[in-house]
C-alpha cells in the first residue's frame, strides 16, 4: 500500500484512465441494448470503474487500519 502513497501522479494518472474507459466501455455497451455483446462491455466498464474506486481508496486504507487498534 505504501507505494500508491508515494506515487501520487502515477495514482492520479491511472484513475484517469480508468475512469475515462471505464465510461467509454458504458456508453458502448449501452448502444448495443438486446445484445448480449453489450452486457458483456458494459460489465467491463463497471469492473473499471470499481477499479477507479480502489485506487483511490488506497490512499485511506492504512489510516483506518491504524484507528481502529
Amino acid at each position: 500500500m505504501k507505494f500508491w502513497k508515494e506515487h501520487r501522479e502515477l495514482r492520479m494518472a491511472l484513475m484517469i484512465v480508468t475512469f475515462i474507459a471505464g465510461i467509454a466501455l458504458l456508453i458502448g455497451g449501452w448502444r448495443m441494448t438486446g445484445q448480449l455483446k453489450g452486457l458483456g462491455i458494459m460489465l467491463a466498464g463497471v469492473a473499471l470503474l470499481l477499479a477507479t474506486l480502489y485506487f483511490y481508496n488506497t490512499r485511506f486504507a492504512e489510516e483506518r487500519g491504524k484507528k481502529s487498534r
